[in-house]
């Protein structure tokens, strides 16, 4: 009976351990990650400011709402908090660091552009001209700070796109001090011909806003588009954690931060 009863509880622990292994954060992204794409490049465009029905309900950004219509529009996306770089952050290492404001801070947190760095990939940053600190996180992070570029250098050839970039508009082009049409006529001038190439050519293009206009619960619009997404309307809950964990997944990357409690997005792409 003693025999019996030790050789259960061996057994029951060593069933616990390989749930715990299964259930690891670091094993459930590389899970996830099996039945998800692997784009060949991932642009993140993000913009400023503005509210999911002032994007997708309004008049004002007809380029925008025909990419809502060609990909994947997350009817419930919502920034984390306010203000701007908080979100910034977040989107890019996986946390807030306790930041509420808009100043100039030197962080030590690992960045998506490290993890992408350990795995042989690349990240860069391409700025337009005007682009203030506080919506470019790289510059605020010790490791990252020389991951930037100018905008004017985004290839035209876009095969020639690190696996993943960030395109920030300065504010007169990102709706934060310029008009919904203004920014939307920006990402189509800027943006449009690498949209439509993701579609056939195993890429991705995210659009997202920091926040929105402290008016609507901080409900933003965020859209997926390329390759492997089936357009739709999809009205799982998502933030900028969620967005930076599916990015992360993508490339069978582990979380980052708080990124280990959010889940990669699924269900929207092409099996």
């Amino acid at each position: 009976m003693r025999l019996f009863l030790a050789s259960w509880l061996v057994g029951l622990m060593a069933f616990a351990v390989a749930v715990a292994v299964l259930l690891s954060p670091r094993t459930l992204a590389h899970t996830a990650a099996l039945a998800m794409p692997t784009p060949d490049h991932i642009v993140v465009a993000v913009m400023e400011n503005r509210s999911f029905s002032q994007i997708i309900d309004g008049n004002d950004a007809p380029f925008i709402q025909d990419l809502a219509q060609r990909g994947a529009l997350f009817t419930r996306s919502f920034g984390l908090v306010h203000p701007s770089q908080p979100n910034y952050f977040a989107l890019f290492s996986g946390s807030t660091y306790g930041v509420t404001d808009d100043d100039d801070h030197t962080l030590d947190g690992t960045t998506l552009a490290d993890v992408l760095k350990n795995r042989g990939k690349t990240f860069i940053g391409y700025l337009e001209e005007g682009s203030p600190r506080k919506h470019n996180p790289w510059q605020s992070f010790r490791s990252s700070r020389n991951m930037e570029r100018r905008f004017d250098d985004f290839p035209r050839s876009f095969a020639e796109l690190p696996t993943v970039s960030f395109v920030i508009p300065n504010e007169q082009n990102d709706m934060h001090d310029g008009s919904v049409e203004r920014g939307d006529r920006w990402l189509d001038q800027n943006l449009g011909r690498y949209a439509e190439w993701s579609r056939h050519n195993n890429s991705l293009l995210i659009l997202t806003f920091d926040e929105d206009d402290d008016r609507s619960h901080n409900r933003i619009p965020t859209l997926f588009v390329g390759d492997s997404v089936v357009p739709g309307r999809y009205d799982r809950r998502i933030d900028h954690y969620s967005v930076l964990r599916t990015m992360l997944a993508l490339h069978s990357l582990p979380p980052l931060d708080q990124t280990v409690f959010a889940e990669p997005i699924s269900g929207i792409w092409r099996k």
